[in-house]
């Protein structure tokens, strides 16, 4: 009976919207509205002429409605100048995703991303489930936009999905519940029913996964994954799903800066506002210049201190197959309230065992090298922080050490895929 369940639900959704189910039964209270227009103030001062090009933040603003219209305008820009040959499959949907919500043409965006849909295959079964992050977004690139054979390549990412045995990814499955539920959403009466029980035996499946993630103080895949989560069982709910208790730990987040990442802001700004990915169709774009325009306020700033701490940092390459393997340490002292990043390059200065390298991403600084030891997605290794022993959620340029804290960057080899 499950099978049948989800497409139903997926039929009667079609007709009603989905993605409003449980906007009035679970928002944001008057009284931290204050707090959630902050955090998009936040983020909408990340965007510069040099900052890297989200495509995120540019759908958040669109979808709650951009606070200050020289920062849409400049981001939209930007994005819209990205060649459209030099990026992944999800980096081209979200750009394409990013446009839409600007009312912006696409150029042949759309035909490249459905030819890298249609050349896109999984491999093998215990390939990592997060490869299938970015062919969602593209399947729900091209649903939004109605293209031609979107139902074929759904139907050829379900099949991959129910194959695959690798361990749950978060974030890959929200994004894969919503674009099939836009598919399903597209389905007519007179499509054959084998769609629906193949969409709704993967929704199915998804939504277990994701609620057996919720934590009991209704996080849901830890802070980071919470806002993409809360999008899809917004349109898929989940079994027991306290949207209010989610919420309200958010809240209690925000208030204690653990959203102060531009991107995770516009991972869960939406979900804050009730809107999701599925809303980016309804984006009425306004030509109207009194945009509603705020002053643009950086993060709050530390406590200025002068008073240092000291960090014990190592780094660690013991994997096998690797030429090079080592281990050094050394205490760094820096300035109370200084990011991971300063007792990197403060390392670094003192010894050039600590040389590192770095790229910039949508989510920040990611340490791509340490004394010459590259990370390489082909052999699924990579530099891994910890505190102790527990892994970091933040980055190096957004984590901030305390006083005596150890950090470890563990050369590390995903062995569960």
């Amino acid at each position: 009976m499950i099978l049948f369940t989800i497409p139903l639900l997926s039929v009667l959704w079609a007709l009603s919207g989905a993605h409003s189910l449980t906007r009035n039964e679970c928002s944001v209270p008057e009284e931290k509205q204050a707090l959630v227009d902050d955090l998009q103030d936040v983020m909408e001062s990340s965007v510069t002429p040099s900052s890297f090009p989200n495509p995120s933040i540019l759908i958040a603003m669109n979808l709650v409605g951009a606070h200050n219209a020289k920062t849409q305008k400049l981001l939209t820009e930007i994005i819209s100048s990205t060649d459209p040959t030099d990026l992944s499959t999800g980096q081209l949907a979200l750009n394409i995703i990013a446009l839409t919500s600007s009312c912006q043409d696409l150029g042949n965006r759309l035909s490249i991303l459905k030819k890298k849909m249609e050349n896109w295959t999984s491999s093998k079964p215990h390939d990592p489930y997060s490869v299938f992050y970015g062919p969602s977004l593209g399947l729900l690139a091209l649903c939004q936009k109605k293209q031609k054979d979107t139902l074929e390549l759904a139907v050829k990412l379900s099949k991959m999905l129910l194959a695959n045995v690798s361990p749950f990814n978060m974030d890959t499955g929200a994004m894969a519940t919503l674009a099939l539920t836009c598919v399903s959403n597209m389905i007519t009466d007179d499509l054959d029913d084998e769609y629906n029980h193949l969409f709704g035996q993967v929704l199915t499946n998804i939504v277990e996964n994701i609620s057996r993630k919720t934590e009991d103080n209704g996080l849901i895949g830890g802070s980071y994954s919470t806002g993409l989560a809360m999008q899809a069982l917004s349109v898929q709910l989940g079994e027991n799903w306290n949207c209010k208790k989610t919420l309200e730990t958010v809240l209690s987040e925000i208030e204690q800066n653990r959203f102060n990442n531009p991107m995770s802001i516009a991972q869960i700004l939406p979900s804050l506002k009730g809107k999701t990915y599925l809303d980016v169709p309804d984006v009425i774009c306004s030509t109207d210049p009194e945009v509603k325009q705020t002053l643009q306020r950086l993060p709050s700033p530390l406590t200025t201190s002068t008073s240092n701490i000291t960090v014990t940092y190592t780094i660690n390459n013991q994997l096998r197959g690797v030429e090079l393997t080592f281990t050094a340490t050394q205490k760094i002292s820096v300035k109370k309230g200084s990011v991971l990043l300063v007792v990197l390059e403060e390392a670094q200065r003192k010894n050039s065992i600590f040389k590192f390298e770095s790229e910039m991403t949508s989510w920040g600084l990611y340490i791509s090298s340490i004394n010459n030891i590259n990370a390489d997605e082909n052999h699924k290794t990579y530099w891994q922080f910890l505190s102790g022993n527990t892994p970091l959620d933040q980055g190096v340029d957004y984590y901030i050490p305390y006083d005596k804290e150890h950090i470890t960057a563990n050369f590390t080899q995903n062995q569960l895929n």
